[in-house]
């Protein structure tokens, strides 16, 4: 009877150890997906952007149409770009995804884009990709248990193309970054009346920004290198340029006060 008694809770104690070590399992097999939308700008009044869905695909599922996983949105429509400039972004996914590699993601559009310039709102006409979704590689692992931040980064200044008839086409350039192995640069530049473009300069990438109204900017997604800036303002002052910004992944480099001088009139 003792033995019988012994075994009994023998086998008890094994289910619960069992049921624990599979739900830790469980738990380890997922990660915490956080995608956010930020813009590189462009001067226009209004770049607004309908987003309709985000897809992500596992590059360990070999099939193309069958790998693709849809991303809970919190919020699908139209998005102004250049409200999301300098570090400011929104989140669009916020959701546990399944571990493992990833190599894809779908951004997927809606037909309400459009772009104001001088107060008036012209139609996007966007790319026929648009339903299937415009794809754009990854290749980045999501390990268990870690939280993934990605951002895209939606250039607004290319993407919108004037056609020759004056109609605007929307031909979108996107990067995305993974805060995790990237860096930044910030800085201000004065006088603020300058109103600049800062231009980060590697090789043949560049990646920019527009300062705010005090003058601070800051541009995030950078590659670990040297960096270049080069300083863009509106007429009537100089450009200027910024050698040897080293830029390492997780920091963010501070470039300091970056004085630019008025164009001097002659008589």
């Amino acid at each position: 009877m003792k033995i019988a008694k012994a075994l009994s809770v023998l086998s008890l104690l094994l289910v619960t150890f069992l049921f624990v070590q599979c739900s830790d399992d469980d738990s380890k097999s997922t990660t915490p997906v956080k995608i956010r939308l930020t813009d590189a700008p462009g001067q226009y009044d209004k770049v607004n952007i309908d987003i309709q869905g985000i897809q992500i695909h596992s590059s360990e599922n070999k099939s193309e149409e069958n790998g693709w996983q849809v991303m809970n949105m919190i919020n699908s429509g139209v998005y102004d770009l250049l409200e999301f400039n300098n570090g400011v972004d929104t989140l669009l996914v916020d959701q546990d995804m399944p571990s493992g590699t990833v190599s894809q993601m779908r951004l997927i559009l809606g037909d309400n884009n459009s772009v104001v310039i001088d107060g008036v709102e012209y139609d996007l006409d966007t790319p026929s990709a648009q339903t299937s979704g415009l794809k754009f590689q990854i290749h980045d692992d999501f390990l268990a248990g870690i939280e993934y931040k990605l951002w895209i980064d939606f250039d607004a200044a290319r993407s919108v193309v004037k056609t020759g008839n004056g109609s605007y086409k929307l031909k979108p350039v996107i990067r995305t970054f993974n805060e995790a192995t990237t860096g930044a640069i910030s800085g201000t530049v004065s006088p603020t009346e300058a109103l600049p473009t800062i231009h980060a300069v590697i090789g043949l990438d560049t990646i920019s920004t527009i300062a705010e109204e005090n003058g601070e900017f800051l541009i995030k997604g950078l590659e670990a290198g040297i960096y270049k800036l080069a300083i863009e303002p509106i007429e009537g002052y100089n450009e200027k340029e910024v050698e040897n910004i080293a830029v390492t992944i997780g920091n963010i480099t501070d470039a300091g006060n970056i004085e630019i001088d008025a164009v001097v009139q002659n008589n």
